[in-house]
C-alpha cells in the first residue's frame, strides 16, 4: 500500500460517534485483505442493532487484494461483539454475526 493510501486510511477512517459512558473504549484493529478481490465496503453493526454503519473505509478507496488499514470503531459502546459486513467489487458479500473485536488486533479475509 502506498504511504498516501496508509495515511489517508489512518487519518480518514469513517468514525461514527455515539453518547456513551465514560469507560467507553475505542476498538481499533488491522482489517487485512487476502483475497485475491477489492473490498469495497467493510461495516460493522452492533449485535441489538438492524443497522450498518456507514463504509468504515475511507471515501474514495477500495482496499486492494493483498493490502491492510487500520480500522477504527469509536462509537462509545463498551461492547466487543459485532457483526460484520464486507463487500467485493465483484458485488459478492461476507457477513459474520456475533464477532468479538475487543482481543482481535486483526480481521483477515482470504479467498
Amino acid at each position: 500500500m502506498t504511504n498516501f493510501l496508509r495515511l489517508a486510511a489512518a487519518s480518514a477512517v469513517a468514525v461514527f460517534t455515539f453518547s456513551g459512558p465514560a469507560q467507553a473504549e475505542d476498538l481499533e484493529f488491522l482489517l487485512i485483505n487476502a483475497s485475491s478481490a477489492d473490498i469495497v465496503e467493510f461495516q460493522v453493526s452492533d449485535t441489538a442493532d438492524d443497522y450498518w454503519t456507514d463504509n468504515l473505509i475511507p471515501a474514495g478507496y477500495v482496499l486492494p487484494a493483498g493490502n491492510e488499514i487500520e480500522v477504527l470503531i469509536a462509537d462509545g459502546e463498551t461492547t466487543c461483539n459485532y457483526d460484520i459486513r464486507a463487500i467485493w467489487d465483484d458485488g459478492s458479500e461476507y457477513v459474520e454475526y456475533d464477532a468479538d473485536l475487543c482481543d482481535l488486533g486483526e480481521w483477515e479475509f482470504t479467498d
